[in-house]
């Protein structure tokens, strides 16, 4: 075991002294160690219950004949830090995140990992831990939040952000905004709907590196319970057998995960997370990948912000499993012998899943589109890709053309929406926040809402260097790349050019010549750094492209 390297041997006598005052007994060093790497925060709601779920899981640990340390790392809530500064630092997280479990698993040599995770930057963060570590890992999430109510609708933060729009325009008044604010986040849990934290909650399902039901399972649910004791159990096994995460993540299972992925539609952050989970395994995976899964798998499930159903009605309609069983149908579509945290195969585990509403989880002769539900554009102001949610757009926004009009950050570009700049038939160019310019490759979730709470999803186009919440929606295209701050061409761009977008096509083109781009290139100055100190500031100097993840140099 790795532990005997601090509790074997008589030269270990001052460690096994330090072990016996946080309570190991002599019987304990025969044992495996097991690390529970947890993210409780009291500011986060789907983490403000996570201390429970780490003890239900260390009780399990003890019980499967293990030895459990919990320990903590940082977690940030997207939609608190969403809209000003505190939006710069969430994906830095991510790679804190992973560092900074490297650093206490290394040092203290456990033998396996518990994740508990729950929020959108810390499921990734943690999988890049794991996967770099490679020792034997369960992920096991905190759950899905229920929706609000609110005039007989269900509803979520979403509906919150939008409504600031909707106040905006005159179509709800400042007590009915109120009272959507009071009613939209009902308890703990990650938010309700397909956003970036149960998209990949889900998506681990499909990796393998979680049990099913993780995704979907609300976080109040007492079938939760058992799901937190069964991690607990299983990590004691997985340990035991050496049977690590790169066992597990493979290029084949990342296929799957996208897979799923497309047959949901969920967030666009999932490109990004995957891909730096696959760089992070050595996994050379190419974002031309993505669209062939995409060619192939059809969209079965629509959920908030692409519809009006939630985790809640995805789990009642039979979960993650019947959505992976439905479109492994199709043959070659799902690599059916990836094995999984159960001990069995994906297919194996998901064998006696069914749909439960065919309403909620279409069969694939009844999907929504023959396309899944991302898609990734290229074209000359995107050499190295973008992508935009495919199932969040309208059909008429499919294909589009219009005029720039230009913002050299996320901040510029909401006040100008709020005073009316923007028109009907405009593309919203917002720049200089990608990995490097933003620093932190800030989400657009505020601009986003505010243009669908004004009447404009169907008449106006967003794209940006940046990238979005998962929970937006309409014809909005990020991750743009290469990014301005780096002499992309999108930082080439000046108001009034025409800007072309194909989703079908697959194209997001400006309508220059090659010749006029190489000579706006050659006058082409970068901005000055928009912070000069601290933890950004080392991140701009250390992260690549969002292509490649946004992960840092090697």
């Amino acid at each position: 075991m790795r532990s005997d390297l601090i509790k074997k041997g008589l030269d270990k006598s001052p460690h096994r002294a330090l072990l016996r005052a946080v309570g190991l007994k002599d019987q304990d060093f025969s044992k495996p160690f097991i690390g529970v790497v947890n993210s409780f925060s009291e500011i986060v709601p789907g983490h403000k219950h996570l201390n429970k779920v780490s003890e239900i899981v260390k009780e399990a640990i003890i019980e499967a004949g293990g030895v459990p340390f919990e320990f903590n790392t940082i977690a940030v809530c997207d939609g608190i830090a969403m809209g000003h500064n505190g939006m710069r630092y969430s994906l830095v997280s991510r790679e804190i995140i992973a560092d900074s479990i490297e650093i206490m698993v290394n040092a203290h040599n456990f033998d396996g990992l518990v994740f508990i995770p729950n929020c959108d930057k810390i499921i990734p963060g943690m999988l890049i831990a794991s996967v770099r570590l490679n020792i034997p890992s369960i992920f096991v999430s905190g759950g899905p939040m229920r929706a609000g109510k609110w005039k007989g609708k269900n509803i979520d933060l979403i509906t919150v952000f939008e409504g600031i729009g909707k106040h905006k325009s005159g179509e709800i008044d400042e007590k009915e905004l109120l009272e959507i604010e009071r009613n939209a986040c009902p308890g703990v849990g990650s938010c309700a709907g397909l956003f970036t934290a149960n998209s990949m909650n889900s998506l681990m399902e499909a990796l393998g590196i979680a049990l099913p039901g993780n995704g979907t399972i609300l976080a109040e649910d007492d079938r939760r319970l058992a799901l937190y004791k069964s991690a607990g159990k299983r990590i004691v096994n997985l340990a035991k057998g050496n049977i690590c995460p790169r066992d597990i993540i493979t290029e084949k299972s990342i296929d799957n995960a996208f897979a799923v992925d497309m047959a949901m539609g969920g967030s666009t952050n999932t490109v990004l997370h995957l891909m730096a989970i696959a760089n992070e395994a050595e996994i050379y995976y190419d974002l031309n990948r993505i669209n062939q899964i995409s060619e192939k798998v059809p969209n079965i499930c629509k959920v908030s912000p692409s519809s009006n159903y939630h985790m809640e009605d995805v789990d009642r309609a039979g979960g993650i499993s019947a959505i992976i069983k439905e479109i492994s149908k199709i043959e070659g579509l799902i690599n059916k012998e990836c094995i999984t945290v159960t001990g069995k195969t994906i297919y194996e585990s998901v064998r006696d899943a069914e749909i439960k509403d065919v309403e909620i989880i279409r069969p694939i002769e009844n999907a929504y589109s023959k396309k899944g539900g991302l898609r990734i554009l290229f074209g000359n102001l995107a050499p190295e890709g973008a992508v935009i949610k495919y199932a969040g757009v309208d059909k008429s926004m499919l294909k589009f053309e219009g005029p720039a009009v230009i913002f050299n950050s996320q901040e510029e570009a909401l006040d100008k929406i709020m005073s009316g700049v923007v028109k009907p038939g405009d593309v919203v160019v917002i720049r200089y926040e990608g990995p490097k310019g933003g620093p932190g490759m800030q989400e657009m979730l505020s601009p986003t809402s505010l243009i669908m709470g004004l009447g404009l999803g169907d008449k106006v186009a967003l794209i940006t260097d940046g990238r979005f919440s998962g929970g937006t929606r309409g014809a909005c295209i990020g991750h743009i790349s290469p990014e301005a701050a780096v002499g992309g061409p999108i930082g080439l761009l000046e108001d009034g050019d025409i800007i072309h977008i194909d989703v079908e096509k697959g194209l997001l083109e400006v309508k220059l010549s090659e010749e006029e781009l190489n000579e706006r290139r050659k006058r082409w100055e970068p901005l000055p750094p928009k912070v000069k100190t601290g933890v950004l500031k080392r991140y701009a100097s250390m992260v690549t492209s969002a292509s490649k993840g946004a992960v840092f140099k090697k």
